[in-house]
Order: structure tokens, then C-alpha cells, then sequence
């Protein structure tokens, strides 16, 4: 967020008629850059850039405009554009756009001359307040080999910044090519950050407090392979080595000066760091949610900050959205730091179903992003073992076991009455019956029977073959019978299409309507979007998920706890997955009849 000086708002820094009185209290950020247009301007700052038009006249306006915020001369050029001028307008639009973009920093700046005042006047919003939080901070390197390779280059990456730090000897800080870099605020509180440098990989840890540092570095190099010591040959490159000590430095000093850790604003590109998660979860120190860590190869020519899920100090807010928990799938399948297999979608078909591969196992549903979730759900349940169940937040995870609990009741009255999909008035169960049995070629009888008096919930089996005896190839249980066979017979085209693919997978797994409550969570369907359609159909199903979970637990009697892990394995795979805000629930029996969902 742009800096505004005390007593003006930012949005009458911004917007204000007379924003050019105000400007003296400002200045260009280093690094602004203007291209005339044929007719028009096109601005780049650290933020972005903004592209005006509708004048010739604005490539001249800007060299006005940008001598006086370089040299100081603001004053003079709002005396000069008199009030109720077009000239005033039009610079005072201009200097709204530079606000509005952060290409304009608060004054006072650093003092003249400050080793670090060029990058604090690029990046901060109150550089002099930066400024001093850093000339009050007291650093130390500490190492194994305090005149190492990669402590040396700290050194020199902070006295570029204006901080003399000594190299301190210290064996419990790991292996040779190992530092953590100390700080001490003017308050007495301490932070610090770890990195290694190492001929298979390199890796820079998020500030936290000095003791969490250390044990991160500590994890961090055995989950990388990187604690026995490196191989006679070959040696880091000096370039890594600048690279890593850098990049920790730099998270350093931004925490000191109370910037946004570099994993937030991180641009992805050749040779850079990826972003941080798209939905802004995730930050990049410890704390609540899933810290980002950087993570270099052999080599300086690719480093990128990715999530650690297993880092998480703390559990996470629950996903409010798919896009949110698509972000826990993400930290939690990555494929250098993360907990579970990655879940991909590779070579594996995407109609008639989305199919994904997760390790052993392959989902399927309507949707490639929910098939990843249901994955990583599942492979999560399977590490952890029988009598658990996981789900992206408690709705989710309620959802799934209620279901599972469910199929393992009686049909109530005479049993299951065969179902014709065709002929329900249901148009998802008459699109997915079709898929099934005219697209695939599939010989199967579909059966619903009411669980309970009431018709609010129901069960569903799909069964190969014409008569009641044959394989099962779906089930669900969803709260109304025409919910109910659909989501079976999707289930039924998953089986018969994962069981297609060489090899074949160890375990087959399909979503149900438990998933449809995120799949529809912050999107509106368009006017025409009702049920024949499948964002109408997710929204209809998600509206009976509530009424559905109060039938089932009564149905049930469902009991569910928090499960805690006792193999140390499994505890880190529950760390990782409630600090993704996933739910991991304990129960006394998750079981199906005749396969899995």
C-alpha cells in the first residue's frame, strides 16, 4: 500500500483536485520509468505500470512533472498550473496515477548517503523509518566455518546495505556450507534466517525467531538430502553461493525493516522466483499458514520459493474457496518440499471424466482441478491409515465421512428399487447414465433406495451386468435420489475409465457432492446455469449439503475427533495438512462396501 503523510487520506492523496499542493511531501520512486506513445504515456514502477491516452500532449506533461519530483521543485509547478486549469487536471490525474500505481514514495527518505537508501526508496513506503530499523539491528553470521564460502558473502551482502556483521563461529549450526544469519531489533526481539549451499541443492529458510531458524535449516537439509557432507566434486559455484546469501540477506533486512517478505512479491520468469500462492494464503515467514522457502538447484540459473507445508508452525484457516484449497494442494504435492506425491493429471485421459494420479492411487470427477483434490484427500487418508478421514476444512471432511458411514446402512423398507436414469427428470444422472452405458459401452443397472422415512437422503449403487449380483462400479449417497444415481453413475464411468490405464492403479477414488460447496463457493452461476448444467447442479447439491449432513449424522451416529498421529511419518504429514487448513478427522469406521470413493 502506498504511504501517505500523516493527516492525508490516500484517497485524497490520489483523487484530490489539489493533489499538487501535497506533492512536495513526495517524491519518484528510483527505478520509474516513462515511453511516449503516438498518443499517450505508458509508466513501469516496481508495482506495475499504467498505460494513459488521449493526448499528445502527455509525453511533455510527464518530463514537467518528473523534473520537478526529482529536483524539488513541486511547489514551484503548482503555482505555476493554476487552479481550474486543464494543465491542473491533467497533472493532477497524473500524480493519481502514480499514487495509485506506488510509483511515488513518502517523504522524509533515508539519510543522504545511507548505503541501502536507493533500495528503500524503491521498495519501502516509509523508507526513513526503514532506514532506522535497520542502523538499530546488530547481525552476526554464525557458521560452522565462519570464513566459509557462503558466510563471507553474507558478510559482504549486508555491509552493502550498511550493516558490519561479524562472523561468529558456531558448530551447532550444521554442516560446512550451512550459516544462519542473526539479528537483534533495537527492542531486544531477535530474528534470524538459515540457508546452506550444497553441490545438490541450496535452500534459504523464512525469518523466524532464532531457534526456529536453526531446527528449519536443520529439517529443511534432511528433506533435501543435503546433511551428510558434500562430495569432494563438485563444488558450489561462486555464483549459487551469491545467490543464496543474497536472497537470505534480503529476507533479513526485510523483516528488520518491516517490508513484505520477498516470497510475496516474487515475479515469475527464467532465472527467478515463482510467486506465492495466487489466493495470498500463504505468507513467507512462519506462522499461521504454509511458509515459502527458496530452493536452488546445482546450479544459479533457476531458484524459486516454494511452499513447505511440513514448516507450518501452526494450522491454517480453512480453505474458503477451491482456489484456496487448491493452494494446500499445491504446497502439499510439491515436488521438492512437499509431504504426499504430487498430483498430476500427465498422460491420463480428461474426458469423458478428468482423471488425476496421485502416487498409487487415481481420481476422477467432472474437473480436473477437483479430481487433484480429491487425490491429494485420499493419498492423505492412505498415509495416515484406516479410521481417518481428510477433507479441505471441516464441511469437507464431515462430508466425506458421513458419506462413508452412510453406505454401510440397510437399505430401508423392501431394499433397492432398480432405476432407470433416463427416465428420472434428473438431467446429470441422465447425462452421466449415458456416458456410462452409450459412450463407454458399459452393460450396468443402476439401484437408489431411501435411507430413512423422510426422503432426505438416499443411496445409490451402480452394478455391472442386467441383474443385481454384478460388480460394483459406484456408489453415492446424496440427498435427493436424482443426486444420488448421478453421482454414482460418475463414479461408475471413473472406475471403468482409471481401470483402462496401464498399469492399473492400486486404488480408484471419485468426489461426491461433498466437494460441491467449495467447487461453487465465491462463483455465481450465470442466469442460465440451472441443474442441466454442471455449476448449476454443484450450486443446487451444495445448498442440500447442510440438511443432508443433519439427516446422515442422525442416521449414523457418526462420532469424529481430531486425530493425532503417532508414527513420526504420519505427524508430519498431519502438520503439513492442517497447516494447509485441511481437517484430519478420527473415526470408528470409515469403510465402504466394495470399494472406495
Amino acid at each position: 500500500m502506498t504511504a501517505v503523510p500523516p493527516g492525508e487520506s490516500a484517497a485524497g492523496a490520489a483523487d484530490s483536485p489539489d493533489s499538487l499542493d501535497s506533492l512536495g511531501h513526495w517524491r519518484l520512486r528510483p527505478g520509474v520509468a516513462a515511453s511516449a506513445l503516438a498518443g499517450g504515456l505508458h509508466l513501469r514502477g516496481r508495482d506495475g505500470s499504467v498505460t494513459l491516452e488521449g493526448s499528445a500532449a502527455l509525453p511533455a506533461l510527464w518530463e514537467v512533472l518528473e523534473e520537478a519530483l526529482r529536483t524539488g521543485g513541486a511547489a514551484g509547478l503548482s503555482a505555476r498550473a493554476g487552479a481550474g486549469t486543464p494543465v491542473r487536471a491533467a497533472l493532477c490525474t497524473l500524480v493519481g496515477q502514480l499514487h495509485a500505481h506506488g510509483m511515488l514514495v513518502a517523504e522524509p527518505g533515508p539519510p543522504e548517503g545511507h548505503p541501502a537508501g536507493d533500495w528503500l526508496l524503491t521498495v519501502a513506503d516509509r523508507p526513513d523509518e526503514a532506514a532506522a530499523a535497520l542502523d538499530g539491528a546488530r547481525v552476526e553470521v554464525r557458521a560452522a566455518d565462519p570464513q566459509g564460502a557462503l558466510a563471507s558473502a553474507a558478510v559482504r551482502a549486508l555491509g552493502r546495505a550498511g550493516i558490519t556483521a561479524g562472523p561468529a563461529a558456531d558448530a551447532a549450526v550444521g554442516g560446512a556450507g550451512r550459516v544462519l544469519v542473526r539479528a537483534r531489533r533495537a527492542d531486544g526481539s531477535e530474528v534470524a534466517v538459515g540457508a546452506a549451499v550444497h553441490p545438490h541443492g541450496s535452500f534459504v529458510t523464512p525469518v523466524s525467531d532464532p531457534a526456529r531458524a536453526g531446527a528449519a535449516a536443520a529439517a529443511l537439509a534432511a528433506r533435501l538430502g543435503l546433511s551428510g557432507d558434500p562430495d569432494p566434486a563438485p563444488v558450489p559455484a561462486a555464483s549459487l553461493t551469491a545467490l543464496v546469501a543474497g536472497a537470505a540477506v534480503q529476507r533479513l533486512l526485510c523483516a528488520l525493516a518491516g517490508l513484505p517478505d520477498p516470497a510475496a512479491a516474487s515475479e515469475a520468469g527464467p532465472g527467478a522466483a515463482e510467486p506465492a500462492a495466487a489466493s495470498g494464503r500463504h505468507p513467507g515467514t512462519d506462522g499461521v499458514g504454509v511458509p515459502f522457502v527458496l530452493v536452488a538447484g546445482a546450479g544459479a540459473a533457476r531458484a524459486a520459493y516454494r511452499p513447505w507445508a511440513a514448516g507450518s508452525m501452526e494450522a491454517g484457516p480453512p480453505p474458503g474457496t477451491l482456489a484456496e484449497a487448491l493452494d494446500g494442494v499445491a504446497a502439499l504435492g510439491d515436488p521438492r518440499l512437499g509431504v504426499l506425491a504430487e498430483p498430476l493429471t500427465g498422460a491420463l485421459p480428461q474426458l469423458p471424466v478428468a482423471l488425476a494420479g496421485c502416487g498409487p492411487l487415481t481420481a476422477g470427477a467432472g474437473r480436473a482441478d477437483l479430481a487433484r483434490l480429491d487425490a491429494v484427500c485420499r493419498a492423505a487418508e492412505l498415509e495416515c491409515g484406516a479410521g481417518v478421514v481428510v477433507g479441505a476444512g471441516s464441511g469437507h471432511a464431515l462430508g466425506r465421512a458421513l458419506r462413508r458411514a452412510a453406505l454401510r446402512l440397510p437399505a430401508r423398507g423392501p431394499g433397492a428399487a432398480r432405476r432407470d436414469p433416463y427416465g428420472s427428470g434428473h438431467p446429470q444422472a441422465h447425462h452421466w447414465w449415458g456416458v456410462l452405458t452409450r459412450r463407454l459401452g458399459v452393460r450396468a443397472q443402476a439401484y437408489v433406495a431411501p435411507l430413512d422415512g423422510g426422503g432426505t437422503a438416499y443411496r445409490a449403487d451402480v452394478r455391472a451386468g442386467t441383474g443385481g449380483g454384478g460388480r460394483l462400479l459406484g456408489q453415492a449417497v446424496e440427498a435427493t435420489a436424482g443426486d444420488a444415481a448421478a453421482f454414482a453413475a460418475l463414479a461408475a464411468v471413473v472406475r471403468v475409465q482409471a481401470g483402462e490405464q496401464a498399469p492399473k492403479p492400486e486404488h480408484i477414488t471419485s468426489a461426491g457432492g461433498e466437494l460441491c460447496p467449495l467447487a461453487v463457493a465465491g462463483v455465481t452461476p450465470a442466469p442460465w446455469e440451472d441443474e442441466r448444467w454442471a455449476a448449476g447442479w454443484w450450486a443446487a447439491v451444495a445448498r442440500r449439503e447442510a440438511a443432508l449432513h443433519t439427516a446422515l449424522l442422525g442416521l449414523t451416529g457418526l462420532r469424529t475427533s481430531a486425530w493425532e498421529p503417532s508414527g513420526p511419518g504420519a505427524r508430519t504429514v498431519v502438520a503439513a495438512l492442517r497447516g494447509c487448513g485441511f481437517t484430519v478427522l478420527g473415526v470408528q469406521d470409515t469403510a465402504t462396501e466394495g470399494g472406495e470413493r
